[in-house]
């Protein structure tokens, strides 16, 4: 049976995914249902308690293959970084049809009316994924009944380019372990949320984030690169500044790039730099 990484592979000695039989071992099988998110922010959990690690979070219409209820939550596997742990129920629904929009600002409001003086929820994140069904007055009406300002949106298929650009912009952003918004994140979320505003795939964590792209050199250093440490990741702004979510300063930062490697270099081992 192949080895697999946790992780990732939604699967326990007890239960597993019916697309991993024969693959890995398993005490039972079952197919997951497809929800999806309906809540702003649904942090995936290490067990089936909100006190337990944030391992990661998902924000409004991702995807969530749901496999074993348990109490409040369900355990499953985020669809887009591939994330496996405990989501609460009451975040999900039963997946309908496909989003036609995400949302492109760093946070906004949805209204329960095509105005701006109607009642507000959210804040919804950027890279949220919603269907718009009608618009009115510059509002694009979802299939959750709420009404999005169509300037924060963008169709599915048009991206931004520059992966630095986006991340620049949550600049200040508290540090929040397994954080993926601008009201909280962490070194990874900041990365990943930049690439995926860029239509790229990225996952989840820093050691899988280090495989990504070609390695170079320190001279080679350029705008949207990655620097990369043991648990530690951030990106370039151009040859001498890196832009990262860091515990240090326990939010979004900008500091000279060889003032990160002096610091982190002595508890995190060698820095690596790679090329998207």
């Amino acid at each position: 049976m192949t080895q697999a990484d946790p992780r990732i592979t939604l699967a326990r000695a007890d239960l597993a995914a019916a697309s991993l039989e024969g693959l890995l071992a398993a005490a039972r099988y079952a197919s997951p249902d497809t929800r999806a998110v309906t809540a702003p922010v649904a942090p995936l959990h290490r067990a089936p308690d909100s006190a337990s690690e944030r391992m990661d979070e998902l924000i409004l219409g991702e995807r969530f293959d749901a496999l074993e209820p348990h109490g409040d939550f369900v355990w499953g596997q985020a669809r887009r970084d591939g994330y496996v742990g405990y989501v609460r129920r009451e975040s999900l629904a039963l997946a309908g049809a496909a989003p036609t929009h995400w949302v492109r600002a760093i946070r906004t409001f949805a209204f329960i009316e095509p105005s701006i003086k109607s009642r507000a929820a959210g804040p919804f994140s950027l890279n949220a994924l919603v269907r718009v069904e009608a618009e009115e007055g510059g509002f694009g009406h979802a299939d959750s009944g709420m009404w999005f300002w169509m300037a924060h949106l963008a169709p599915i298929g048009v991206f931004e380019r520059d992966p630095a650009g986006v991340a620049e912009r949550f600049l200040g952003a508290p540090y929040l372990w397994g954080g993926r918004t601008s009201l909280g994140l962490d070194c990874s979320g900041l990365v990943q949320q930049a690439l995926y505003a860029c239509g790229r795939a990225c996952p989840r964590d820093t050691d899988q984030q280090a495989e990504l792209g070609r390695a170079i050199g320190r001279p080679d250093l350029a705008r949207g690169d990655l620097v990369c440490w043991d648990g530690h990741i951030g990106m370039m702004l151009d040859g001498a500044r890196l832009l990262h979510a860091n515990a240090h300063h326990m939010a979004v930062t900008i500091e000279p790039v060889d003032e990160a490697i002096s610091r982190i270099e002595p508890r995190a081992g060698p820095t690596k730099f790679r090329r998207l």
